[in-house]
């Protein structure tokens, strides 16, 4: 369904260890924004929700909300660090 590349798992690990909080993963979702369509949302997930997919990446657990998981389906998590900008990429075909 989605893949991560090793930069965002390594990045992914180091959000998760500097929590104060245990966490179960990153939850990964998507929300319609303006005219232009959807976008992706991630947030840290503390409670495991059964009804969500997961995945497990190099010990990193992923979970999708159900209703994005047709919207996922062969993207491509990357975490990209430019000059000016740094942060997740979605790749989806």
């Amino acid at each position: 369904m989605i893949t991560l590349t090793s930069s965002a798992v390594d990045h992914l690990k180091g959000l998760i260890a500097s929590r104060d909080q245990e966490t179960s993963g990153v939850k990964i979702g998507i929300s319609t924004k303006g005219c232009s369509g959807l976008s992706y949302t991630m947030e840290f997930v503390d409670k495991i929700d059964q009804n969500d997919e997961m995945f497990i990446f190099d010990d990193v657990k992923i979970f999708v909300d159900k209703k994005a998981s047709l919207f996922l389906i062969g993207t491509q998590m990357d975490y990209v660090k430019g000059e000016l900008e740094s942060g997740f990429k979605f790749v989806n075909p």
